[in-house]
């Protein structure tokens, strides 16, 4: 049996995953960026092939994508997020939606992505490094309140209030906000509910840029936050297509370019 890998090399997070010659997906890992992106990307597609039992020479194709791509010297290629994000959603949500538009948020920046019928990338959209509306804002925030990240979703539910309104698009800003509001006794339910809706009505406002279409896939860490999808979905009064692992729909899509490359280079000989 052949493999193939995708190798999603973000700025917090390195996102390894691998498919047979079905197409499927077999394993992926997930391990944190550090300071040395080629040796953790390396070792984290090693340690995966390990727990699965693959033998590294049954790797057959191996492409690399995101903020460190060309890091990764043993990639057979590279290409950009945009284009592999799209890739692996289409590939993910299967006949379970026809995507249209792709909202992805990640450690430093979120994007929103727009393809044609057939799953073509017609537009995209970046915030800038500083806005508040990324997966490291939301570690900061948990930090503030005492939380872990994975609480936010439950304490935005046992919200009863009013969204608390968090108006600085610098995350800088916006934690001073939110130690300001905790210093007025404000709930942190409350506090989490309105981290939510500004982070939700910034990524309308991404969003909106593309144009926004019927069937939207929501990927990258925070995807796995029901009170961020509960808050987003409420702002576009749209339903949104989560995936089963949000975080590697990126490195998926690598992954299927790696298939699809190795089908034409032996096809080419």
């Amino acid at each position: 049996m052949k493999y193939f890998a995708g190798i999603d090399i973000g700025s917090t997070a390195i996102k390894v995953a691998l498919i047979n010659e079905n197409k499927e997906l077999i394993g992926h890992k997930i391990s944190a960026s550090g300071s040395m992106f080629y040796k953790y990307a390396k070792q984290s597609l090693k340690d995966m092939l390990n727990e699965l039992s693959i033998d590294t020479n049954d790797l057959v194709y191996t492409v690399s994508t995101g903020y460190g791509r060309k890091l990764f010297k043993e990639a057979d290629e590279n290409i950009s997020e945009i284009t592999a994000n799209a890739l692996g959603a289409r590939a993910a949500a299967g006949d379970k939606c026809n995507i249209k538009t792709i909202i992805n948020i990640g450690g430093q920046d979120s994007k929103a992505i727009s393809l044609d019928e057939d799953g073509n990338v017609v537009n995209f959209a970046m915030n800038d490094r500083c806005a508040a509306g990324t997966g490291k804002f939301l570690d900061v925030v948990a930090m503030n309140l005492e939380l872990e990240v994975d609480e936010l979703g439950e304490y935005h539910f046992k919200s009863s209030g009013t969204p608390l309104a968090i108006n600085s698009t610098c995350a800088v800003f916006a934690e001073s906000e939110i130690i300001g509001l905790l210093g007025n006794d404000n709930s942190v339910e409350d506090i989490v509910a309105g981290v939510h809706y500004s982070i939700a009505k910034r990524i309308i406002k991404l969003v909106k840029r593309v144009g926004i279409k019927d069937s939207i896939y929501f990927d990258g860490g925070p995807a796995l936050n029901q009170g961020l999808v509960h808050a987003i979905e409420n702002e576009l009064s749209k339903k949104i297509f989560i995936p089963e692992f949000p975080q590697i729909t990126t490195s998926f899509g690598a992954a299927i370019l790696a298939h699809e490359s190795y089908q034409y280079e032996r096809d080419v000989k």
